[in-house]
Parts: C-alpha cells; sequence; structure tokens
C-alpha cells in the first residue's frame, strides 16, 4: 500500500464513528480530503458539517454536503481531522495546512475528537515536523524573537495567508519534551493567534493506517 492507500484506509474507518443525523466537524488536509470524499457516500445519512477552513467548506459543498456556521450550532458530536504529527499519548502537531486555529476551534465544541492518520505520522517525540505559529502581521518579528529565546527556530512561510488574514512562522529545531507546557508558553506570547501543538485538547481516538490494518487508538 502506498501512503494515499493508508490515508483512505484511516478516512473509510473514521465513518464508523459519525453518528447518523447529526453534524460532523471536518478538519483540513491530505487525510482529511479522503474522509470528505468517502462522506460523501453517507450524505443523507447526517444533518451536515462544521468546516475548519474554506478549502474544506469547498470539497464538502461539492460533494452535496450542508455546511454549518459553528456560532449556529449548540451540539457537535464528533470531529475528524489529521495531524503530521501524533505521539502514543495522542498529543498532536497540526498546521501545515494552514488552518490550524479553525481546527482547534472545532475540535474545543466537539465531544469526540478523532484523529486519522497513516503510521508515518506517529512519533515518539514531537518537534521533527515544524511547529506553525499563527501570528498577528505586525507582531511577526515580535514572536519570531520569543521564539528563539525558547531555543525555536522561526521560519516565515513565505507567500501564505491564513483563511483569517493571518501569517504563519513555522517554528524548527525543537524537541518537544513537554507538549502541553509548551503549549502554554507559546500560546502566551503577544501576538500567537493560536500554536499548532495540539496538547492541551488531544485527540480522544487516533485511527493509523499501517501496512498491517488500521490500528485504533484511545485516550
Amino acid at each position: 500500500m502506498n501512503q494515499d492507500d493508508l490515508k483512505r484506509a484511516a478516512a473509510h474507518a473514521a465513518l464508523d464513528y459519525v453518528p447518523d443525523d447529526s453534524l460532523v466537524g471536518v478538519g483540513t488536509g491530505s487525510t482529511v480530503n479522503f474522509f470528505i470524499e468517502a462522506l460523501g457516500t453517507r450524505k443523507h445519512r447526517i444533518a451536515g458539517a462544521v468546516s475548519s477552513s474554506e478549502a474544506s467548506t469547498a470539497r464538502l459543498k461539492a460533494v452535496g454536503i450542508p455546511v454549518f456556521d459553528l456560532n449556529g450550532v449548540n451540539e457537535l458530536p464528533v470531529y475528524i481531522d489529521g495531524a503530521d504529527e501524533i505521539t502514543q499519548g495522542l498529543a498532536m502537531i497540526k498546521g501545515g495546512g494552514g488552518a490550524l486555529t479553525r481546527e482547534k476551534i472545532v475540535a474545543a465544541v466537539a465531544d469526540k475528537f478523532v484523529c486519522i492518520a497513516d503510521e508515518k505520522k506517529r512519533v515518539s517525540l514531537l518537534g521533527k515536523f515544524p511547529l506553525p505559529l499563527e501570528v498577528i502581521p505586525m507582531a511577526r518579528s515580535y514572536v519570531a524573537r520569543e521564539v528563539v529565546r525558547l531555543s525555536g527556530q522561526p521560519v516565515l512561510r513565505e507567500g501564505f495567508t491564513t483563511d483569517n488574514g493571518n501569517l504563519i512562522l513555522d517554528i524548527h529545531n525543537l524537541q518537544i519534551l513537554d507538549p502541553i507546557e509548551l503549549e502554554t508558553r507559546l500560546s502566551a506570547i503577544t501576538g500567537v493567534v493560536m500554536c499548532g501543538l495540539f496538547a492541551r485538547r488531544p485527540a480522544d481516538i487516533l485511527i493509523l493506517a499501517t501496512a498491517n490494518g488500521v490500528e485504533i487508538t484511545r485516550r
């Protein structure tokens, strides 16, 4: 199986966690794109979706799934999204696609967070994948200096603007021994909109597609 086959396997397995007649939180990224494709085959069994990005919204509408504004939603049973890295304890780095703020908001509302990933995304220590920070444009240089003080190497994601109109700093050369502590420190820097560490609110379930089949890990 190639990596796309693994992503597709994880995405299809996530359908088992989607309740009938409910809204579904939908994340962003290549694995989620396979999930949206699969969800389209069951669109008549769900009430609709809440999306974490403009890109996912467009894909959902293209397969005939209505998309609802989160502000009008009182209950969201499940949120399905991918990860750039995930540990056995289900802490993650997310934001490779730049949608980390909206992803974290939808994850916070959802009763259950299901992460779908292929086996290359599971790591023993977070930090090899650059950690994204969404930042207010005028605070870019200040935030970068503060990140250097934490021994990170910030790199501006050139030519990219988030759906919220902000910038992304990707932090390289981190070994994240305490994800919750680092998430708290980075989130407290003035000008940081959102940190791509999902440790204070990790996934509840990991659906991991491997060469030997789909593995399920629960927190």
